[in-house]
């Protein structure tokens, strides 16, 4: 989509989309508009921004919230930013790479930021996995992902697309899909549709037991998709290995948590998987 008009070199707008980086910058105004309005930034938040762009959020988060932190690893764009909103004393830049972020280093720690962002397609999930595990010092996210990374979050048992990521969101958080977004949205237009979603943190996580047994039981249970649970799990190694041996093994536990050798990973339930940590912890 091109401007009707010339832009200004000095603006981030003229700024040349880096396939490398994943970038499609968001230009619609109407989706702008619904997407700050989902957010509805309050003047006594902290706000963080990953990946402001060209500005498309930025302009409304920066004169609403009480403090914009942007999250910035273009080093094209970064500068131009800062010279953008240099004027607002709420705004702070933040020139790094999201995936390697401590966001809670960059606030008070006693308050909890809340989080909007156009996640770039390459690495969505892995951020918003890095979001979760820093949860500690955030309380929601608004977030523009792909539509199939939505669809992956919020996969009820039984569906296709459950995986790793369905049962980690669905243990920390509560999601509500908003909206689609067409990819006539974005300069240059991606070739599929993007959600835009709000995640919230639960209080406590809704673990059996062992946080990082969770964790590894889950992965381990997904690691192979068409495998059996019981065969995904006979088939680990280190120390989630260990464990299963010291519980009688794979079939074992299986069978302590009750369920049953022969179903899939994508059909258990997060209570389900909890059973299974408990049998293990």
């Amino acid at each position: 989509m091109k401007d009707s008009k010339e832009e200004d070199p000095s603006t981030p707008r003229s700024h040349h989309p880096l396939k490398r980086f994943g970038q499609h910058f968001l230009t619609d105004p109407n989706i702008i508009k619904r997407i700050v309005a989902a957010f509805n930034p309050k003047p006594d938040e902290t706000v963080i921004e990953i990946g402001p762009g060209t500005g498309a959020l930025t302009d409304s988060l920066v004169s609403s919230a009480g403090r914009l932190i942007a999250v910035e690893f273009d080093k094209n764009l970064a500068p131009v930013l800062e010279q953008r909103y240099r004027v607002n004393s709420n705004f702070t830049l933040v020139r790094a790479d999201a995936l390697a972020v401590d966001f809670c280093s960059l606030m008070d720690q006693t308050a909890k930021a809340r989080v909007i962002a156009n996640l770039p397609y390459n690495i969505s999930t892995a951020i918003l996995q890095r979001l979760i595990s820093q949860r500690r010092c955030l309380s929601e996210m608004v977030l523009m992902l792909q539509k199939e990374v939505v669809e992956r979050m919020v996969a009820p048992p039984g569906g296709k697309e459950r995986g790793y990521l369905s049962v980690m969101v669905e243990a920390y958080c509560e999601t509500e899909v908003l909206f689609d977004v067409s990819p006539g949205a974005f300069r240059p237009p991606p070739k599929v549709w993007s959600t835009v979603i709000r995640v919230k943190f639960r209080p406590e996580a809704e673990l059996g037991g062992n946080e990082q047994l969770f964790l590894a039981a889950v992965s381990a249970g997904f690691a192979q998709k068409r495998k059996t649970i019981l065969n995904n799990l006979r088939n680990v190694t280190g120390e989630l290995q260990q464990v299963l041996k010291r519980n009688g093994g794979a079939s074992i536990v299986l069978c302590k948590a009750g369920v049953e050798l022969q179903r899939r990973a994508e059909t258990l339930s997060l209570d389900e998987w909890n059973s299974i940590v408990r049998a293990l912890d």
